[in-house]
């Protein structure tokens, strides 16, 4: 036994090592890691757990994958992972898969195509269950990308892709509603910073929000200011806004990062939010809440969008395609003149 010990510390303990320490077969070992399929009676069953904490046994995935048929392993990809609305989602989707007994393993496309088909190669490559992705690619490329049929789910697009689910929020209702709410503060001059898609045909909803918000109240299209999805994306945009002859009297942000960037660019310009200038942003991640003033902004439903995510990556036959749109939540704080 004490030989067993010995070589728990050296990485190279077997499932046989773990069934002669708790006196049973490999197959009785099996039968307890993988829950069946035949059953184990519970002194048994506990004899076993305690000879793999004791050898600190870790079975091997790719063996137990080629068992199983199943990797239990659920791939990510997403355009920039230091952004805190993916870095929160990405933690949220990989909760709601751990729930479910799956892995997660996320990548960074980096906004970039190349990048992403590589990162979807990759993961097909470790033969993951199903791939959720935030893309940077046209409809037609994701729908030609060779993934063996491995389900895919698609966030953060409200558009759809031939036989491949959406999950996504509501964009373009939401951001009509950040703007009617600023229409309601009594502006008539309503700028909106809009990230800069790497396809110049895809146009961004919450742009088209901004656009009936303002028809619907009888109010003229405002400056628009295309960015990088960046802090300082938003900050130069605004500084732009802000050297107009005629400056808006308020900004709605297409992101959280945005704002944070238009806010600096406020201040730096000894204006006073929201008296000179108004603010709301897109997205409601913890970004918003600590930034001076505290951002007003329209909140993803992050924990719902996981969720469905990850319940149409492991059920593609009842997803099929479906496109799924949740509605945003209104965060009031200072920044709007509330």
């Amino acid at each position: 036994m004490a030989s067993l010990q010995v070589r728990a510390g050296s990485g190279k303990v077997t499932r046989s090592d773990v069934a002669r320490y708790a006196g049973v077969s490999t197959a009785v070992v099996s039968y307890v890691i993988n829950g069946g399929p035949k059953p184990v009676a519970a002194a048994t069953a506990a004899r076993v757990r305690e000879a793999i904490k004791v050898l600190q046994y870790q079975p091997n995935a790719t063996a137990r994958a080629l068992t199983m048929g199943s990797a239990r392993l659920l791939g990510m990809i997403v355009p920039d992972s230091t952004n805190p609305y993916f870095a929160e989602l990405t933690d949220t989707i990989a909760q709601a898969a751990a729930a479910r007994g799956y892995a997660l393993l996320a990548a960074n496309s980096r906004t970039d195509a190349d990048t992403e088909r590589q990162n979807t190669l990759n993961l097909v490559s470790r033969q993951v269950d199903a791939i959720i992705l935030a893309t940077v690619l046209s409809p037609s490329e994701v729908a030609a990308m060779p993934v063996q049929g491995i389900p895919r789910v698609l966030i953060d697009q409200s558009g759809t892709v031939h036989g491949v689910p959406s999950v996504s929020t509501d964009f373009e209702r939401g951001a009509a509603i950040g703007v009617q709410h600023l229409i309601g503060h009594g502006h008539h001059d309503i700028a909106i910073l809009v990230g800069r898609d790497i396809d110049p045909s895809r146009v961004d909803p919450r742009h088209n929000g901004w656009k009936t918000a303002l028809r619907e109240a009888g109010l003229p299209e405002g400056p628009v200011e295309f960015t990088d999805f960046t802090r300082q994306g938003g900050y130069e945009a605004t500084r732009r806004l802000l050297e107009l002859p005629k400056p808006p009297t308020a900004i709605f942000a297409s992101s959280d990062l945005l704002a944070v960037g238009a806010l600096r660019a406020i201040h730096e310009a000894d204006l006073s939010i929201p008296d000179d200038i108004a603010v709301v942003s897109f997205d409601g991640t913890s970004e918003s809440e600590f930034s001076w003033p505290q951002l007003t902004t329209v909140r993803q439903p992050i924990t719902e969008i996981a969720e469905a995510a990850v319940r149409a990556a492991l059920s593609p036959l009842e997803a099929d395609g479906r496109v799924q749109l949740f509605a945003t939540e209104l965060i009031i704080r200072r920044s709007c003149g509330c």
